[in-house]
Order: C-alpha cells, then sequence, then structure tokens
C-alpha cells in the first residue's frame, strides 16, 4: 500500500528533524588544520641568530603540548605543533608563515616571537584569514582590531610597561635625569613612547642611544650614556644585549638606578651571563611567578609548573623566566581551544579568544587576570614592580595598570 501524502510529509518532516538535531552532524565544523584527531598549530621563534636566547619559546611550548597530549589532548584531538626558525629576520619570517600556512595548513599561527618579525607578517596574515593568536611580543600595534582583526598579542605591551615605570618614577624619584639605551625597532620605540607619555615632561631625559640588532655589542652607547650625568637608566634591550649592558655599566663604575624591561629580565638567561653581582638593585617590573622567588615554594601552581619542567622538559633552565611565560601562554591558547568544542573554524577560534573574561592562570601573579573582547585585543594589562636582590627577584608595591592600546 503506497503511504498517503500526509504519512510520507510526516515522515520527511521527522527524517529532517533527526538530522537537524543529530549533534554530530551539527557540531563538528572544520578548517584546514583540524580534524576529529588532531589540530596543528604553527610557530615561528629565532632558534639562531642575535635572538637565539628566546628559542626556549618554542621548546617550553612544545613541552606543553607534548604534556597536554599525554594527558588526554583537546576534546579528543592531539596538537601538532609545527615550530620553524626565522632567525629573527622578517624576510625569513615571511617564508615560514607562509610554509605553515599554505604547505603544512595549520589552523593557527600562535606566539610568534618577535616585533619586526610579526609585523612583516601581520598583513598577510589577516588577509587569509588566519588567527594570528598571542603574538610573543609587547608591541602595542596587536591591539588594533579594527585594522587587523586576526591578530592579537598575549604580554602587556611594551608602552604600557614603560607607563608603568613612569608611574614608579614620577612617584619616587621626580627629580632625576634620564638616559635610555634601546632597540632601535618597533620594540625599542614602543617602551619610548610608554615611557615618554607617562613622564608627561615632569622628569627630563638628557639622552637616548639606539643600537641595531647587528651591533657586536652596546658598549659604545652605554659609554656615551654616563656621560649625560643622567642617574636613572632605563635599559630597553633583548636577552643578550642586556647581559652585555649590564656587565658594561659596572665595568665603567656607573651607578645609575637601572631599569630593565621585562623581556630581558631572565637570571639563566640574562642576569647570571651578566654577573649577579652587577646585577643587584636593578628594577624591572612581572607578572608572572619567578621560579627563584621562595615565596611559591608551596604554592599548588608552582609546584605543578615545577613538576611539568621535570618531566616534559629537563633540559630547560627553570631560573628562565621565559620558561614560566610560554607555559603560561600555552595555557592560555589551550583553554581557546577546549572552548570551541567541536567547532574548530578560524571564525570560532578567533571568537573565543576575543571573549575571555578573569581568567586566571596559576602562574600569573595575585591579582593579575587575562581579559579580551572584540574590541580589545589586550590580554594582560597589568604588571607588579620587582627588585633584583640576593640573586632574585623581590616583588614590592601594587599591582599597577599601565595605559592600554595604541596610542
Amino acid at each position: 500500500m503506497r503511504p498517503s501524502g500526509r504519512r510520507l510529509l510526516a515522515a520527511v518532516a521527522i527524517g529532517g528533524a533527526a538530522i537537524l538535531t543529530d549533534p554530530t552532524a551539527a557540531q563538528k565544523r572544520y578548517d584546514p588544520g583540524a580534524s576529529d584527531t588532531e589540530i596543528r598549530i604553527g610557530n615561528i621563534v629565532p632558534y639562531s641568530g642575535p635572538a637565539s636566547a628566546y628559542g626556549v619559546v618554542g621548546k617550553t611550548i612544545a613541552a606543553y603540548f607534548n604534556k597536554v597530549n599525554a594527558e588526554g589532548s583537546i576534546n579528543g584531538r592531539k596538537i601538532r605543533f609545527i615550530s620553524y626558525d626565522d632567525a629573527y629576520s622578517p624576510p625569513k619570517t615571511v617564508e615560514q608563515a607562509r610554509k605553515l600556512v599554505e604547505n603544512d595548513e595549520v589552523l593557527l599561527i600562535f606566539y610568534s616571537l618577535g616585533t619586526p618579525t610579526n609585523t612583516a607578517i601581520q598583513r598577510y596574515m589577516n588577509a587569509r584569514k588566519v588567527p594570528h593568536l598571542f603574538v610573543a611580543s609587547g608591541a602595542a600595534k596587536w591591539n588594533d582590531p579594527a585594522n587587523f582583526p586576526w591578530t592579537m598579542g598575549w604580554a602587556p605591551s611594551n608602552q604600557s610597561e614603560g607607563h608603568i615605570y613612569a608611574q614608579y618614577l614620577l612617584r619616587n624619584h621626580p627629580h632625576g635625569k634620564i638616559a635610555i639605551l634601546y632597540q632601535n625597532d618597533d620594540f625599542g620605540k614602543d617602551y619610548l613612547k610608554g615611557l615618554i607619555d607617562g613622564l608627561g615632561g615632569k622628569i627630563p631625559i638628557v639622552a637616548q642611544a639606539p643600537y641595531q640588532t647587528t651591533d657586536p655589542t652596546p658598549d659604545s652607547q652605554i659609554v656615551s650614556l654616563q656621560t649625560s650625568g643622567a642617574d636613572i637608566f632605563f635599559d630597553v634591550t633583548t636577552p643578550k644585549f642586556a647581559a652585555q649592558a649590564i656587565k658594561k655599566v659596572s665595568e665603567i663604575g656607573w651607578k645609575p638606578l637601572h631599569f630593565l624591561n621585562n623581556v630581558s629580565r631572565s637570571i639563566g638567561a640574562v642576569l647570571r651571563p651578566a654577573g649577579l653581582q652587577n646585577a643587584e638593585g636593578i628594577l624591572s617590573a612581572g607578572y608572572t611567578k619567578d621560579a627563584t622567588d621562595p615565596t611559591w615554594s608551596e604554592d599548588e601552581a608552582f609546584k605543578e609548573w615545577s613538576a611539568f619542567m621535570d618531566r616534559y622538559y629537563p633540559g630547560g633552565d627553570k631560573t628562565d623566566n621565559l620558561t614560566v611565560v610560554s607555559y603560561a601562554a600555552a595555557q592560555t591558547l589551550v583553554q581557546v581551544l577546549e572552548r570551541c568544542g567541536d567547532d574548530l573554524t578560524r571564525d570560532n577560534v578567533l571568537r573565543q579568544a576575543t571573549n575571555l573574561h578573569a581568567l586566571r592562570l596559576g602562574m600569573l601573579l595575585p591579582g593579575i587576570t587575562i581579559n579580551t573582547g572584540p574590541n580589545d585585543y589586550a590580554p594582560l594589562k597589568q604588571m607588579q614592580m620587582m627588585r633584583f636582590t640576593g640573586g632574585r627577584w623581590e616583588l614590592f608595591g601594587p599591582v599597577l595598570q599601565g595605559k592600554v592600546g595604541s596610542y
């Protein structure tokens, strides 16, 4: 017997409803780089060249993703982490980004390191609409969702950090004179802008000396800065040059109040090579717990990080703060990917990354959380002052927030 028209329509409707409500059919959505079993994540780090001290960043992240995979993966999917060396050379960064996106077909590029290097690929990543997430650089330009919606930073911006140092100086050394050593690119100039804007002309900057990443040392610049009569030294350098600068300041007997930017405050990578005795009294600002600070010895999150290092990165230097920062950045991405569920499209990755509210990570300092929004691409905005004393960094004062944004 043939079914009546009414019964046939009902059967079609029921079947259609079954298709529409099937969670597997409705939820699983993929872009290149994702599947039922894998999530491919790209990364570009200078394992060689003048900024090779940052190679530890890629090694720490790889170790953390190995931990994630060993402990059950992300919603049943293993992370495949593909990290390439660009030797801190922008043309090489472009080459590696194209390789990751077009050949390896990664879902996103994560924590690619450096200001000039990421600047070189920012337009490409946005034109391809591939998430360029949590850039490992403090440039304020990553907080520009109107023009570059696919690029987002992670750490407090260099300008924000410079603004925090200005707050400290205005309160504690309003009659000083400042000399500045800085890397002659967007990285160094961002710090200068934050400091200058924060000072508002109330403390004089009596000398500025740029250096190039191709320079063998910044020694001549430091000698020149000493002759300016400054009693405050603002040291905006990457690790290799930071170690050289600290050592040279000591050698020539200059004793200014020495500020060192956060990215170069690593004891293992910078202060120890410079001579710990030469680093005594240096000021910086931080947002993560320091492995050398006994304050955290019984802290559960610190114990978890230490156990991670012992098991997954046993060759890593626990006194190198880059291991802590990279670990926390990787945790942030895992949070984003977990929230994506089975919708692993690039659009959804970006949607989740721009909706993080009061995200607390164990290795961030107390009171510091991650917050983003569709118009807020600055996940971390707060820092706390610290002083190097007795072979370790010692926190002091309140948590401070610098001015945020491309200003």
